[in-house]
């Protein structure tokens, strides 16, 4: 299977759309979406095109196809407009063996790793693109923003692809780093 990762779309439409593009084109299977899906948080500008009720169709359209988790800018009233869950903190998916759990990165993340139980660990919260292995070999990427990146970074999210690799790459679905998701 392929998974596109996503995290931190605080609610602009055109890089929602962008990047549901080269999910169409690239043929995923699964949109993993690691929280702050339609609010764009006090402490961020307004972002371009900012539309919840634009994204929540366009996501909505793909509910069969979406994993998602809680960030700290998603609330009750979110899940509202949202056909899917995406209020657990963590989800955790097994693919071909490898244990990969999914979260935000307020609660759980690079900074905060669970004592034991993945092999990969997959977040978002710091806008900051991340992939790299810890000394246990577990692996750690952080997707970063489509709409807020930060450290004069470019807008970025990550892939999971049939080959194994992990792939971070920035909107126009250049790869920035890559790694194998199995040590």
């Amino acid at each position: 299977m392929k998974y596109l990762v996503v995290s931190d779309i605080h609610g602009s439409l055109p890089r929602l759309e962008k990047l549901l593009s080269f999910f169409e084109r690239g043929h995923y299977d699964m949109l993993l979406i690691l929280g702050d899906i339609l609010n764009y948080g006090p402490r961020n500008g307004i972002p371009e095109g900012i539309d919840a009720p634009g994204i929540a169709a366009k996501l909505n359209a793909l509910a069969g196809r979406i994993v998602a988790v809680r960030g700290n800018c998603d609330s009750e009233v979110d899940q509202m407009l949202l056909s899917f869950p995406c209020m657990g903190d963590y989800s955790i998916l097994v693919a071909e063996g490898t244990r990969i759990l999914l979260t935000h990165g307020h609660r759980l993340g690079e900074d905060n790793l669970p004592l034991a139980g993945a092999d990969a660990v997959f977040c978002g919260h710091t806008h900051l693109w991340k992939l790299e292995r810890t000394p246990e070999g577990v692996l750690v990427c952080n997707t970063g923003s489509i709409t807020f990146p930060k450290g004069g970074n470019p807008a970025t999210f990550a892939t999971i692809d049939e080959d194994g690799s992990v792939r971070v790459r920035d909107l126009e679905g250049a790869v920035i780093k890559e790694m194998p998701l199995k040590p």
